[in-house]
């Protein structure tokens, strides 16, 4: 049994009244469809986290498009949606993870230790006869509770730019390659990569049916990062990169740690170099 992923199949076959999930469907360009798709159909009782309001905090123009939140923060506006750090949590996106994969680890960020991401998402709850609720479901009661140490650990733009002077650690960019190349740049103002990033796109760690691959292949295909110690996962605002930190804990990898600031943080200040190509 996986340890921060479940099967719809496991989910619908053995309900749990003390389970709460969390539907993070969002799209990066069309920023309203995940609050439109959670109307349409929903895991009954799930509470709907926005990407673009819940999970960051103001944006200044130089923090990224999804700068973390302060904890306390976070930890409030979760409490107040009924969220409880000490029930078993299930976060969900459409289907391949991508969202939910950043949900999970920021509530690791807080301390919560029983979270796990629906494998395949709502896609695959529907495909294992999971019931749907529409419209927006009965909000749950507050409750109260204290953040925990955090489980994760965050790097900073000025840890990245030191490790360019002396390398410590590993940066995976978890962007599409034509975006880490630096072909295209559809979301940020500059294209390219972090000079010494290597890219590993996030839909590395799906078998063509949209699940994650296996603990074994994941574990393989990390292994060969292995120039130093640490990985430090990035992407363009730091939710991919969590997929990656994802498919490393699947595989019982945990020397990893995450820019969250990520390339839309890195290009926000012009003096920091960039670098294009493969």
């Amino acid at each position: 049994m996986s340890k921060y992923l479940v099967s719809a199949t496991e989910l619908v076959s053995n309900p749990s009244a003390t389970r709460q999930f969390i539907d993070a469907r969002h799209d990066l360009i069309n920023h309203q469809l995940g609050a439109q798709q959670y109307v349409e159909g929903h895991i009954p009782s799930a509470v709907f986290l926005d990407h673009e309001t819940d999970l960051c905090a103001e944006k200044t123009g130089k923090n990224g498009r999804h700068p973390l939140p302060k904890r306390e923060v976070f930890a409030e506006l979760l409490a107040k949606r009924g969220i409880d750090i000490n029930r078993e949590i299930i976060v969900y996106d459409a289907d391949n993870m991508m969202f939910a994969a950043h949900v999970w680890w920021m509530l690791r960020w807080l301390g919560f230790d029983n979270v796990r991401v629906l494998n395949g998402g709502f896609k695959a709850w529907k495909a294992a006869g999971g019931a749907v609720e529409t419209g927006v479901a009965t909000p749950l009661p507050p409750v109260e509770w204290s953040a925990k140490p955090s489980l994760v650990t965050i790097y900073t733009a000025d840890d990245v730019l030191a490790n360019l002077k002396e390398p410590r650690f590993t940066v995976l960019d978890a962007r599409a390659p034509e975006r880490y190349r630096g072909d295209v740049e559809p979301m940020d103002p500059v294209a390219g990569h972090i000079p010494g990033a290597i890219n590993r796109p996030f839909a590395m760690n799906l078998n063509a049916d949209g699940l994650m691959k296996s603990a074994d292949e994941l574990k393989a295909a990390f292994a060969q990062y292995n120039q130093h110690d640490l990985i430090v996962h990035q992407c363009g605002s730091g939710v991919t990169a969590c997929h990656n930190a994802l498919a490393m804990e699947e595989a019982g990898l945990t020397n990893y740690a995450i820019y969250s600031g990520s390339w839309s943080e890195w290009v926000a200040d012009p003096s920091r170099p960039v670098a294009t190509g493969e």
